[in-house]
C-alpha cells in the first residue's frame, strides 16, 4: 500500500511512517497542499491521510474537495479537531474516515486497511463480478457505477463517493426501505465506527443536489422511524 500523508508535525509523521513501513505501507509525507498535490501526481497513492489544520492557514478540507473532483482517492482525516460537527463536515466533504489525535499506531494501521477494504468493495458488483460500464436509469436520473457519475436531465451532479454509493443503493431497489444502519454499512462499510445519524447528513446533501426539497415527487423518501427509500414514481 502506498500513502500520501499531509501533516506538518514532522515527529508524528516520522514515528507513524516507521511503524507503517513494518506493516508494508509506504508513506510519503507532505507539509503543504502544493507538496501533497505534487506527490499525488508522482506517486499515485492508494490512500490519503490528511490533517485538517496546516501551516499558512491552509485546510485539509480543501484537499478533500479537490480529491472528489480530480482523483477520487480514499481519505482519512487525521486531526486534533474532535467535535461531532467537525467529523460530520469532513465526511460530508468526502472523507471516508476520521481519526482524532492522539491515536494509537495499531488503530491507525487498522483504520487504513479497513478504509481500503470497504472502498475496494465498490469495484465489485452484488453478483460478485467486477464492475464494467454499469448504468442505471430512473426517470430523468442516470447513474454510471463505473465512473461514480450521476446526471439529472442534462446536468451533472457533483456527488461525493459516499453520496453516490447511497444513491446507487437506493435507486437499485425502488420502493424498498433501508434502515440507516443498512445504508451506513453499504456506503461506509461495516468496519466504519461512527454516528448512525451521519447518514442523515449525506441524505440531506443528496436531496439538495437532486432538487428533492422543491419537488412534488422527491427521489428519496423518508420512512419515519425506519429509514429511507427511493421513490417508485421517479420523475
Amino acid at each position: 500500500m502506498k500513502v500520501v500523508w499531509i501533516e506538518d508535525e514532522t515527529e508524528l509523521l516520522k514515528e507513524c511512517a516507521e511503524y507503517l513501513r513494518r506493516e508494508d505501507i509506504e508513506v510519503h509525507g507532505a507539509a503543504t497542499l502544493s507538496e501533497a498535490e505534487a506527490l499525488i501526481r508522482e506517486e499515485k497513492p492508494d490512500l490519503l491521510l490528511v490533517d485538517w489544520m496546516l501551516p499558512g492557514g491552509e485546510s485539509g478540507l480543501d484537499l478533500c474537495k479537490r480529491n472528489e473532483r480530480e482523483w477520487g482517492l480514499p481519505i482519512i482525516m487525521v486531526t486534533a479537531k474532535g467535535d461531532e460537527f467537525d467529523k460530520v463536515l469532513a465526511l460530508e466533504l468526502g472523507a471516508d474516515d476520521y481519526l482524532t489525535k492522539p491515536f494509537g499506531l495499531r488503530e491507525l494501521g487498522a483504520r487504513m486497511k479497513a478504509v481500503l477494504r470497504r472502498t475496494s468493495k465498490g469495484n465489485v458488483r452484488e453478483d460478485g463480478r467486477h464492475r464494467e460500464d454499469v448504468r442505471l436509469q430512473r426517470g430523468l436520473l442516470l447513474l454510471d457505477n463505473d465512473k461514480y457519475a450521476a446526471q439529472l436531465e442534462d446536468r451533472r451532479l457533483e456527488l461525493t463517493r459516499t453520496e453516490f454509493m447511497l444513491l446507487w443503493k437506493l435507486a437499485s431497489h425502488p420502493g424498498r426501505v433501508f434502515t440507516r444502519t443498512h445504508l451506513m454499512d453499504e456506503a461506509l462499510g461495516d468496519d466504519y465506527i461512527g454516528y448512525e445519524r451521519t447518514i442523515d447528513s449525506h441524505i440531506r446533501n443528496l436531496r439538495k443536489k437532486l432538487g428533492d426539497n422543491e419537488a412534488e415527487k422527491p427521489y428519496i423518501e423518508t420512512v419515519y422511524g425506519i429509514g429511507y427509500r427511493f421513490s417508485e414514481e421517479a420523475r
